[in-house]
């Protein structure tokens, strides 16, 4: 069994059953049961989808509180680059940097930094002979989850380097070391400001092996808001952002791409056109590419579940911010990629629990699934608490619920049953009393 703790939670007296999430999840990871969502971990990828649409907010992620900072001594913020992008009016980087200060953390490592090495590495490594491509990025979970548990011959095209923001905690850990050799590894807490679930339960699940430096996970909307409470706009702050261009830019849809400065690349945003992308890679309808960057969310990072602002109103804030800034500060300081980068974790093809560990008996199960979907009106509205007729016909030979629920087919024995019947006395009854009315 693949056990994948996810990080999105349900408000259950919230919820309404209302089928919503249940058709816009794209794993089909949601059941309607006893009238209210129920996630199945091994289909979530952690996406967020969920939470976006629910129009009774009974879904959230679930993060660290602030609070977590008073459990160490040194406390280290990761800023995603997409913090940046959720501020109006905000023409200096250092603002922020300076706001997560004064809300409690003794030093800001932003992961915008790590991204511009990761580009200078990337582009490194596709230039290499003796790799599958098109390599596909692995900034985001979401994308290297879907990947994992449903196309096979992908796993081996994906970036083998580790995401920024593990390479930006290793930087901050060795960093505060050096700078503080009093401090023991509990005493330093390295916190990331995260944008997304994907992204939390990246690092609850642990995928970066032993290379895992981060402590805590904090929302960008929750930071967001302590922001607002300390940030006083006058002279320039003291502190400045040590991010270019490149690292800003990977918070949008084609940052990442146009940093390996590679004319053959694909950048796509949202769920369901990722998958479309990955169908056809999957099915060789897509040649002739060296890169392919997926983000989960539309727009990129700066539309994650956790953030405040419109994606794209984010985007052309971030435009703002990369004016002045150099393309890259941040640079390797050799032409070979050292193996502290490479991930010790490699994504694997961990396919969802089979119907059965008998081969026999599954494919028994298989026919039987394919046979009840046939008799099913295939109009998948949801109503039985499935997303599809094929997730329902699943669902009843697992043994999970019963044909009955199928309102459709209900309402079709109901009307069958008065033809079969029909006289006076039936429709009688059937008809309001005087009483009634």
């Amino acid at each position: 069994m693949n056990n994948y703790n996810h990080s999105v939670s349900l408000d259950l007296p919230k919820c309404k059953g209302c089928t919503t999430c249940l058709k816009r999840c794209p794993t089909e990871a949601i059941r309607i049961r006893e009238g209210h969502a129920v996630i199945n971990s091994e289909r979530c990828v952690g996406c967020g989808e969920c939470i976006k649409v629910c129009p009774y907010k009974a879904k959230r992620a679930v993060v660290d509180d602030l609070s977590i900072l008073n459990n160490y001594k040194y406390k280290i913020a990761l800023p995603a680059p997409s913090l940046y992008g959720q501020f109006d009016n905000m023409d200096n980087i250092g603002y922020i940097i300076k706001g997560l200060h004064d809300i409690g953390f003794d030093d800001v490592f932003e992961v915008a930094c790590a991204a511009e090495l990761v580009s200078a590495y990337t582009r490194m490594y596709i230039s290499r002979n003796d790799i599958k491509k098109p390599v596909i990025s692995s900034a985001c979970p979401a994308i290297t989850r879907m990947i994992s548990i449903n196309y096979p011959d992908l796993c081996e095209n994906i970036l083998p380097l580790l995401p920024p923001v593990d390479i930006a905690a290793f930087l901050a850990r060795e960093k505060t070391k050096e700078i503080h050799p009093e401090l023991k590894d509990e005493d330093i807490g390295i916190i990331f400001i995260s944008p997304c679930p994907a992204k939390v339960s990246y690092v609850k699940n642990n995928m970066a092996g032993d290379r895992n430096f981060i402590d805590a996970t904090v929302s960008v909307r929750d930071v967001y808001f302590a922001l607002l409470d300390v940030m006083k706009k006058g002279k320039d702050p003291d502190e400045s952002t040590g991010a270019g261009m490149i690292g800003i830019g990977w918070a949008s849809t084609g940052g990442e791409s146009t940093a390996i400065f590679n004319e053959r690349y694909l950048a796509a945003d949202g769920i369901e056109n990722c998958i479309r992308v990955l169908d056809q890679i999957d099915n060789e309808d897509i040649n002739n590419l060296d890169f392919v960057e997926l983000n989960a969310c539309n727009g990129g990072c700066v539309g994650g579940a956790m953030t405040v602002a419109n994606p794209y109103i984010a985007q052309a804030r971030l435009q703002i911010l990369k004016r002045y800034l150099p393309v890259s500060p941040n640079r390797p300081s050799s032409d070979y990629i050292p193996k502290s980068f490479f991930t010790s974790n490699e994504i694997k093809y961990t396919p969802m629990s089979p119907l059965s560990s008998d081969i026999k008996e599954a494919r028994r199960m298989l026919s039987d699934i394919e046979s009840i979907a046939k008799s099913l009106p295939q109009i998948d509205c949801g109503s039985c608490g499935a997303p599809t007729c094929m997730a329902f016909a699943e669902d009843i030979v697992k043994g999970e619920t019963t044909a009955d629920e199928c309102t459709v087919i209900m309402r079709r024995m109901f009307h069958e049953h008065l033809e079969k019947y029909k006289d006076k006395t039936v429709f009688d009854k059937l008809k309001p009393s005087k009483s009634d009315k």
